[in-house]
C-alpha cells in the first residue's frame, strides 16, 4: 500500500512518569506535579504519560500516596490533556498474571478515574497476554495502544516484530507503539522496522526510545522520516541518558519542516525550569548510572530499571558490585531464552543476576519468579532456554503451554472478601490485588492516619553537619569484633532523637541516636562541649537482636528484604535444600532454603520482619 508521512508530528510528554522513573527511581511526589499542571495542560501535547509503570508501586511502597488519588488529582489538574498510562497486559501493574476479571476491573477503574490512553505491552511479546486488556480498553471507550517490546537477539528480527504488529492490529489496537525500553535501536534498525510496520499495517506508529546509548534522538528523526507520526520525549529537566530525547530539542529539530510539531519551545522551557528545581529535592535518589552508557547495547538494562537497581544496591551497601551485576544480566537473559528486559522480566532477570553476584555462585539461590517463568506462568519464552538452569529451577516439572490466565479462576470476589476489613472502595481492592502485603499495610495505615513517606534528606543540613560533627566513615571495635561503618545520611541536626543512615560492613541500616552530648570538629581538633571533654558514642550494629550466623545450621539471606512467608516451625525436620522462608527483595520473592539437613530448633523471624544478610533467620540442628 502507498502512504505518505503525516505533516505534523504528535508528541507524548513523559516528565510525569518515565522521566523521573529513569532518573530518580520513580520518587517524585504528587505535590510536586500539581503546581505545574496548568502550564503542561496548555502546551498541546498529544498526551501526557502520568500513570502506570512503576508509579503505582512507588506510591504505595515508598511515597505512601494513594495512586488512585494521584490519578484523580492529575485528571482534575489536566482537563484539556489526554492522560496516558503504561499497562503490562495481564500483569497490570503488579508482578504476576491476574485473572481476566481483575484485568477488566482494573482497566475500567483506570478509565473511570482519568486514563485516556492505555499503552499495553507484554514483557515476552506474547500477544495472548494482551487480548483481554485491549478488549477492556475498547469497551471503556478509550485509546488502546498495542505495543512491541523491542529487543535484540538471534530470534528478534524485523519479520518477528511485524508478525506481532499484525496481531495487535487484528485485536483492535488504535495505534502501534515501538517500546525501545533499553535504548537498543540504532538509526538504521529504526528505519528498517518503521518501514516494515508502515508497509504491513494501517495503524499510526508511535516510537518510544530511551537515550541510554546516545542514539535516541537520531532514532526518532529517522522514524519520522520513514512514516512514524508519534514520538515520546521528556522536558530537559529529566531527559537524556537513561530517560528520553529532550522535548525542546526535538521541537527545534522539526520546526519549519513538514514534520513541525506546532509546540511552543518557550512554554516547554517554563516547565523545565520548574522541574529543575523540583529535582533538587530528590538528590538522594540520583544515580551515577543514569547517563549515556553504550554498554546497554550488551546488557540491555532498561532506563527505568537502572536508577532503581543502583538505588537498591546502594541501600544494600553493594553499589560497588554494579558493574558485576550489569555483566551478569545478559548471561541470565540468555539462559532464560533471550527475553526482553522490561517490567516484570527486567526485575526477574535483574534480581537473579544480583543473587548470582552476591552469593558468589550462579543459581545457588533461584527466585520464585524465575521458577514460575520456567513453568510457563508468564507466557511463552522467545527461544530455547538453558536446560541445565531450567532443571535447577523446576526439576522435572512440566511447563504449561496455554495462555497462563486460562488457568486462573476469577479473583475479584475473593479479593473483595479478603480486603473487606480495610478496603473502602473497588480501587482499594485493586491496590490490595496488585500488592497483597504492602497494599494491606498501606490501606490499614491510611485508615488510622499513620502513613509516613520515606524521608527526603536535607542536603544543605547534611553538608553543614559534615563540617561540624564527627567523621562519616570509621571503624568500631566492640568486644573484639571490628565493624566498618560508613555514614550515608542523617535526619535534621539539632533533634533530640535523630535517624542516622549507615552502612555496617556493607549492610544498609537505620540507627536512631539520642543525643546526650556533641563534639565540634574545629581545625582538626575535637573540642568537647560543656560537659568537659570528648565523648565517644557507639550505636548498636543492628536493630533486630538476631544472632549473627556462626555455624552451618544458621540460615541467612543473600540480600536485605522483608519476610513474606515462614514455612517451618521449631521441631520440624528439614532436608538441605527445602524451602523454609520466603523473602521479598528488590520487589521479587526469593525462597530461602535449608542450609543443612536436621531439626529446626529456633525461628528468629515472623512474616513482615525486615532482615539483612548478617543475621541468622532460623537455626537448624544438623543431624
Amino acid at each position: 500500500m502507498s502512504k505518505t508521512p503525516a505533516a505534523k508530528i504528535k508528541v507524548t510528554e513523559l516528565v510525569l512518569r518515565d522521566g523521573h522513573q529513569c532518573h530518580i527511581a520513580t520518587r517524585m511526589r504528587t505535590e510536586d506535579m500539581l503546581p505545574i499542571c496548568s502550564k503542561l495542560d496548555a502546551i498541546g501535547f498529544w498526551s501526557l504519560e502520568a500513570w502506570g509503570g512503576a508509579t503505582f508501586d512507588a506510591c504505595v511502597r515508598y511515597l505512601k500516596e494513594d495512586p488512585w488519588e494521584r490519578l484523580k488529582s492529575l485528571r482534575k489538574a489536566l482537563p484539556n490533556s489526554r492522560i496516558q498510562m503504561l499497562l503490562r497486559g495481564q500483569n497490570l501493574l503488579g508482578y504476576r498474571h491476574y485473572s481476566d476479571d481483575v484485568v477488566r476491573a482494573f482497566v475500567q477503574k483506570s478509565a473511570d478515574n482519568g486514563v485516556d490512553v492505555f499503552r499495553i505491552f507484554d514483557a515476552l511479546n506474547d500477544t495472548r497476554n494482551l487480548q483481554v486488556s485491549i478488549e477492556a480498553v475498547k469497551k471503556a471507550g478509550k485509546h488502546a495502544e498495542g505495543t512491541i517490546s523491542y529487543t535484540t537477539s538471534p530470534v528478534h528480527d524485523v519479520a518477528h516484530f511485524v508478525g506481532i504488529a499484525k496481531e495487535l492490529e487484528a485485536m483492535g489496537s488504535d495505534t502501534i507503539a515501538i517500546k525501545d525500553m533499553a535504548g537498543l535501536l540504532t538509526p538504521q534498525a529504526t528505519v528498517d522496522l518503521v518501514k516494515a510496520l508502515h508497509a504491513n499495517t494501517s495503524l499510526p506508529i508511535h516510537v518510544h526510545s530511551h537515550a541510554t546509548s546516545g542514539l535516541a534522538s537520531m532514532n526518532l528523526l529517522r522514524a519520522i522520516e520513514n512514516g512514524a507520526v508519534m514520538i515520546d520525549t521528556c522536558t530537559a529537566a529529566f531527559s537524556e541518558g537513561a530517560s528520553h530525547p529532550t522535548t525542546e530539542s526535538m521541537i527545534a529539530a522539526l520546526q519549519g519542516t513538514e514534520f513541525d510539531t506546532g509546540l511552543d519551545i518557550a512554554a516547554v522551557q517554563e516547565v523545565t525550569a520548574y522541574f529543575r528545581e523540583v529535582r533538587k529535592k530528590y538528590w538522594q535518589f540520583e544515580s551515577e548510572f543514569t547517563g549515556v552508557d553504550t554498554r546497554v547495547l550488551l546488557n540491555q538494562v532498561p532506563g527505568g530499571m537502572i536508577s532503581n537497581l543502583s538505588n537498591q544496591l546502594k541501600e544494600q551497601g553493594a553499589l560497588d558490585r554494579m558493574d558485576a551485576v550489569l555483566a551478569e544480566i545478559p548471561l541470565v537473559r540468555k539462559d532464560l531464552g533471550y527475553i526482553p528486559l522490561v517490567t516484570p522480566t527486567s526485575q526477574i532477570v535483574g534480581t537473579q543476576a544480583v543473587l548470582n553476584v552476591m552469593t558468589g555462585q550462579r543459581y545457588k539461590s533461584i527466585t520464585n519468579e524465575v521458577k514460575n517463568y520456567f513453568l510457563g506462568q508468564y507466557g511463552k519464552a522467545p527461544s530455547a532456554v538453558n536446560p541445565e538452569v531450567k532443571k535447577l529451577a523446576i526439576g522435572d516439572a512440566v511447563p504449561i503451554t496455554c495462555r497462563p490466565a486460562d488457568l486462573l479462576e476469577p479473583e475479584m470476589a475473593r479479593l473483595t472478601s479478603d480486603a473487606e476489613r480495610f478496603a473502602q472502595s473497588e480501587e482499594d481492592v485493586l491496590t490490595f490485588a496488585m500488592f497483597p502485603d504492602i497494599g494491606k499495610t498501606f490501606l490499614q495505615a491510611r485508615s488510622t492516619g499513620s502513613l509516613e513517606p520515606e524521608v527526603l534528606l536535607d542536603k544543605a543540613s547534611m553538608n553543614a553537619s559534615a563540617s561540624r560533627y564527627a567523621p562519616s566513615e570509621f571503624k568500631v571495635t566492640l568486644h573484639g569484633e571490628t565493624f566498618h561503618i560508613n555514614l550515608t545520611g542523617s535526619g535534621h541536626a539539632g533533634e533530640e532523637k535523630r535517624p542516622f543512615y549507615v552502612s555496617i560492613d556493607g549492610i544498609a541500616e537505620e540507627v536512631m541516636v539520642e543525643t546526650l552530648s556533641e563534639i565540634e570538629v574545629s581545625g582538626g581538633n575535637a573540642i568537647g562541649n560543656n560537659n568537659g571533654g570528648k565523648k565517644k558514642t557507639t550505636s548498636g550494629v543492628g536493630k533486630s537482636g538476631r544472632p549473627r550466623p556462626s555455624h552451618a545450621g544458621h540460615v541467612t539471606t543473600s540480600m536485605p528484604g522483608t519476610i513474606v512467608a515462614v514455612k517451618v516451625k521449631a521441631g520440624d525436620k528439614v532436608t538441605a535444600g527445602d524451602g523454609v522462608l520466603v523473602i521479598e527483595a528488590m520487589k521479587m520473592e526469593n525462597e530461602i532454603q535449608a542450609s543443612t539437613t536436621g531439626i529446626v530448633v529456633q525461628v528468629h523471624v515472623v512474616k513482615g520482619d525486615t532482615v539483612t544478610p548478617d543475621e541468622s533467620l532460623l537455626e537448624i540442628q544438623p543431624e
